[in-house]
């Protein structure tokens, strides 16, 4: 989701602007099941298209972004600061929401505090927080990769990620086989002790913290998402992104590997034992893809101002356009007994109030985190990298 606020922004804003195209996408998504629904494309899915553009963005980033600093503990010390902030006041406000809008069942709090309740049978407190549990096991997978050392074979693990969805859609029941409350906890414990002997141990130490991690990471995908052959399948389009990174830098052959999982993400959706909309889901996948290559291809120039903007302030459209959507029909009614015209002004003005409040909870919650973050980060001693991961910046 969030790029990494160390990154040069020069660089990387036509990144910025992505965001911004996939926060909006998502806003969209739910916002037309209630304002002008004959509108709403039933060809591909809005929210999914967002959120496929989100998770390749992180696939290109997050890995470059941990490289770049050679450091693992600066890694998570930024991530935390960049992501919890945020996540926290998000939950703050919908709890402080219940009074007139019921919590969601089957709310986890302890699957909550790793961000990972999609995958260890939780609902999230919003809806849009089930793709932080897919972020947050990318972080743990690059991780475990990076201290190995094999960090770099992102094709490989963008390949063996799409063979993995097809296999498991066979295998596996449609829903995920992780729940009860004792699943958080014990995941919340291997956790702690893997980034533990990870950020603060050495030799075998360090590499068993970096083994459970990583497995812990697979496992949670294969019997822990509430759909199981789309976890891995997430985790095969972040590495995607990945690869194209790596060509970029000279890293890599080719990006052959992406014909590979372009074929096996297109192919999943139309077997027997996955139950959606086919062509909708190709479709989705086609468009998000040809986005990110247009703005891949268009990264040298000059992006629109208002792009860049809408990508600063994305992690808080995502984040909150729900609590405010929320609030807005519980004080207007349902905006479909409205005609069109008056259901449109509407509209544009929920948008507004979307982007002011996220705006400001940028620039009074995000940014002061952000810049925390990066304090602490800097004041810590960097862990031991080995002289084959070790990095020069120019």
């Amino acid at each position: 989701m969030p790029i990494d606020d160390q990154v040069p922004i020069t660089r990387y804003r036509w990144l910025d602007a992505l965001r911004g195209v996939g926060a909006t996408a998502v806003l969209l998504e739910h916002m037309t099941y209630r304002f002008l629904p004959d509108l709403r494309p039933t060809w591909f899915n809005m929210g999914n298209y967002g959120v496929l553009v989100f998770f390749l963005v992180s696939g290109y980033i997050i890995p470059a972004s941990l490289e770049r600093r050679g450091d693992v503990r600066a890694f998570w010390v930024g991530r935390l600061f960049r992501l919890y902030p945020l996540y926290v006041l998000t939950i703050a406000i919908v709890v402080a929401m219940t009074p007139i809008q019921p919590l969601r069942a089957n709310i986890d709090p302890i699957g909550h505090i790793t961000m990972l309740m999609e995958v260890t049978g939780s609902w999230a407190f919003t809806e849009p927080m089930w793709t932080l549990s897919y972020e947050m096991v990318f972080y743990l997978l690059v991780t475990a990769l990076f201290v190995a050392g094999v960090h770099r074979r992102s094709g490989l693990f963008a390949l063996s990620f799409a063979a993995l969805s097809v296999l498991v859609a066979f295998v596996m029941p449609a829903r995920g086989l992780l729940g009860g409350p004792v699943v958080p906890v014990v995941v919340l414990a291997v956790i702690a002790a893997g980034l533990g002997g990870v950020l603060f141990g050495a030799g075998r130490v360090r590499t068993a913290g970096a083994a459970a991690l990583g497995v812990l990471a697979i496992g949670l995908i294969v019997v822990g998402s509430r759909v199981p052959w789309q976890g891995a399948m997430v985790l095969a389009v972040m590495f995607t992104g990945t690869v194209i990174y790596r060509w970029e830098r000279g890293e890599a052959s080719g990006m052959w590997p992406i014909l590979g999982v372009a074929f096996l993400v297109c192919l999943t959706p139309f077997m027997k034992p996955v139950t959606v909309n086919g062509m909708a889901n190709l479709m989705t996948v086609a468009l998000a893809a040809g986005t990110f290559g247009l703005f891949y291809a268009l990264r040298g120039r000059r992006i629109p101002y208002a792009l860049a903007w809408l990508g600063l302030i994305s992690y808080s459209v995502y984040m909150l356009h729900m609590p405010v959507l929320r609030i807005f029909f519980l004080v207007m009614g349902n905006p479909l007994r409205f005609p069109p015209l008056v259901q449109l002004g509407l509209g544009l003005a929920v948008l507004a109030g979307v982007c002011g409040v996220s705006w400001l909870t940028y620039r009074f919650v995000e940014l002061p985190m952000q810049r925390l973050g990066r304090r602490l980060a800097k004041r810590r001693p960097a862990a031991p990298t080995p002289a084959r991961e070790r990095i020069t910046i120019p």
